[in-house]
């Protein structure tokens, strides 16, 4: 590797670290497991930098974190295993309250209700098939455009609106279900 591919990848890939993060998490499920596949990741990157066309380096860099978390599935969990929430993130919201995610309720029943919330809009999301999971997560929770979606997950618009109309349906499915 060379200076310029070294400044090149810091340029392109660390500026977009924390979503790489957070689209690894929602893909395999747990803190540990995103953590390895966010390395495999930049290191996929960095052995391919020079191929960087320049175009979007956010949806380029979400891509290589997508494609190495299906990577990481196939090689460590069987297809039949639905991902569950990460129990670890789950006692910490738990214990602090989280906080910094929304702003304390006035009483400790809607503190109470508000969290439940919460953590059954994480289940539902969580619950769903890895396709629409990330593209719902790319969308909504990452903000990005359709076509960015599209270039990530290598599918037509069309195809990522349909995941996308697809994922809200089963939340609210699941969501009202459980009311």
């Amino acid at each position: 590797m060379s200076r310029a591919d070294d400044r090149r990848f810091a340029d392109v890939v660390l500026p977009h670290l924390d979503d790489a993060y957070a689209l690894a998490r929602w893909v395999v499920g747990n803190r540990a497991d995103a953590e390895d596949v966010v390395q495999e990741a930049c290191l996929r990157a960095l052995r391919g930098i020079s191929g960087f066309s320049g175009a979007n380096s956010r949806a380029w860099t979400l891509a290589i974190v997508r494609n190495a978390a299906h990577d990481w599935l196939r090689k460590n969990r069987p297809a039949a295993i639905v991902a569950v929430d990460d129990l670890e993130q789950v006692e910490r919201l738990q214990a602090c309250g989280d906080a910094a995610v929304s702003p304390p309720p006035d009483d400790p029943e809607t503190a109470l209700i508000v969290r439940a919330e919460e953590l059954a809009l994480q289940a539902a999301i969580e619950g769903l098939p890895t396709v629409f999971r990330e593209t719902l997560v790319l969308r909504d929770v990452q903000g990005l455009g359709y076509r960015e979606i599209a270039e990530i997950t290598g599918v037509p618009i069309g195809t990522v609106m349909s995941r996308l109309a697809r994922a809200r349906d089963r939340l609210i499915e699941t969501l009202g279900a459980n009311k």
